[in-house]
Parts: structure tokens; C-alpha cells; sequence
């Protein structure tokens, strides 16, 4: 099928719902659905920002920004996750646990504006990796239209920049918590060391990267072809990542990989 028809064809699946709430993050597949829901639906389309630690400001900013540039309903939510016990102690179903408490955040704001469907952006290319979040979704009745039509993270890219979006090749995100170790409890200590430490690598200029937490050390990770650069600027890094409260500086020779903490299931 041609990628024109696989737009179409969401366009008017979303067209058959009365009205829709959609789970924005500002990422490229969460702002996608809501153009595309936006095309169908028109001002029926509702999104909701659910914000807390665990989400970087950057993010948030970004996603406010982008939403007022393309003319979405968006709405703030605050998201007290890091109130739940279960989830601070980082198990390996900790993203179980946040889905089913945001699920059900989102479920309940739904119903009270009295919209029966609630939506997010993931898609095939999520399946191969593990994601215990999408089966705490189901089960909350979170519908997912690029994955029930087969679309993969690149036809993702691709139909965003068919419809202008300026972010279609916007860097993959997650949760800060994802770049703990499992086992660790989570902390708002820890949460603020690993986000300054990414703001400080994003102001200077790299783009995809993660900054991996273990006890005090920094576990860097860049695409390889910015591996080489970082050593030029290794004295800078060393001098600020010390300042956020890390021991010891790392760079991960394997390079930047998405849920490379799983890696240990």
C-alpha cells in the first residue's frame, strides 16, 4: 500500500470516532496522530501532556511549543507517579505500572469531558522492543492506529514530513526513569543528575544520546559518529557531569541504543 493511502486510510478511521482524546508527549508519532486526527476530526481532538519527573523540561517545553504551532488542543496534566511505591522501586515491569496508573488518568479526565476514545502514538517498530506499557494500555481500552495498521517508526517519518512538520526527524525520547538500572529505586536526586547531565550534552550540539545512571557513574551514549567529537570535548564534559553529582564519566563504546537498559532481561 502507498504511504498516501496508508495516511488516508487513518485519516478516515479517526473520522469514524465521535470525538478523540490523543496521549501527547510532543514526540514525532504522538504530534502526528493529532495532525492527522486534527484533519479528521477537527476541534473534536483533545490532547493531553500527563507531567511529571520523569518527563524532561526540554520535553515539556518543546511539546507545549509545538502544540501551539500547529494549532492543537493541548492541556497540561500533572502526573504524581513518583508517589507510587511500586513504581520507585524500578522493577522490570515498571513501565506496566506507569502506563496502567497514566491509563487510567486519562481514562478518567475522558470520561468526564464525555469522550468515549482515547488514542496514543505507538506503532509497529514498538514491538521489538519490550514494552510492558502497551499490554497495561490494552487493557485500559488506550486504542493505537499505527499499530493496529501496521506502520513502522521510518513510514512514521515519513508521513510527518509529507505534512511539513518540522520535527519529523526529531531525536527518539523516554522516560528519564529508563535510564536507571532495574532494581534501583528511582529518585528525584537521581532523575535531576541524568536530566542536567542531557541538557549539557544537547547544548553542545549532540543529538540522540541517553545518559545512563549507575550508582554515581555516567554511562554515556552517543550515535557512533559523534563518539569521536566527544572525546574532543571530553575535558568539558568530565567537568560538568561532576558538577551534577556523578564520580565517574563513561562513554559506552557500543553506542547509543534504544532500551539498552533491557539488555539485562
Amino acid at each position: 500500500m502507498q504511504k498516501e493511502n496508508v495516511r488516508d486510510e487513518l485519516i478516515r478511521e479517526l473520522a469514524g470516532m465521535e470525538c478523540l482524546l490523543i496521549a501527547y508527549s510532543g514526540g514525532i508519532d504522538s504530534t502526528l496522530l493529532a495532525v492527522l486526527a486534527q484533519k479528521a476530526l477537527s476541534e473534536r481532538v483533545k490532547c493531553v501532556l500527563l507531567d511529571a519527573p520523569i518527563v524532561p523540561r526540554r520535553g515539556v517545553s518543546d511539546a507545549v511549543e509545538n502544540a501551539h504551532k500547529l494549532g492543537l488542543s493541548c492541556e497540561i496534566m500533572p502526573f504524581s507517579v513518583m508517589e507510587n511505591e511500586e513504581f520507585r522501586k524500578n522493577s522490570p515491569d515498571r513501565c506496566y505500572i506507569c502506563k496502567k496508573l497514566s491509563a487510567r488518568m486519562l481514562r478518567d479526565y475522558a470520561d468526564k469531558l464525555g469522550i468515549p476514545n482515547i488514542a496514543d502514538g505507538i506503532n509497529a517498530s514498538d514491538l521489538k522492543e519490550y514494552r510492558p506499557g502497551l499490554k497495561a494500555s490494552i487493557e485500559e481500552g488506550i486504542i493505537h492506529p499505527f499499530l493496529s495498521s501496521g506502520v513502522q517508526k521510518a513510514e512514521i517519518r515519513k508521513m510527518a514530513q509529507d505534512c511539513g512538520l518540522e520535527i519529523w526527524n526529531k531525536p527518539s525520547s523516554s522516560c528519564l526513569a529508563s535510564r536507571i538500572p532495574y532494581g534501583e529505586e528511582i529518585t528525584s536526586e537521581k532523575l535531576q543528575m541524568i536530566e542536567k547531565a542531557e541538557d549539557f550534552m544537547q547544548n553542545l550540539g549532540f543529538s540522540q544520546l541517553r545518559v545512563r545512571l549507575h550508582g554515581k557513574i555516567a554511562r554515556i551514549e552517543l550515535i557512533p559518529e559523534e563518539l569521536e567529537r566527544a572525546m574532543g570535548v571530553r575535558h568539558k564534559i568530565v567537568e560538568a557531569l561532576e558538577n551534577f553529582g556523578f564520580s565517574y564519566i563513561t562513554l559506552d563504546l557500543k553506542g547509543y541504543r534504544s532500551g539498552s537498559m533491557d539488555e539485562v532481561l
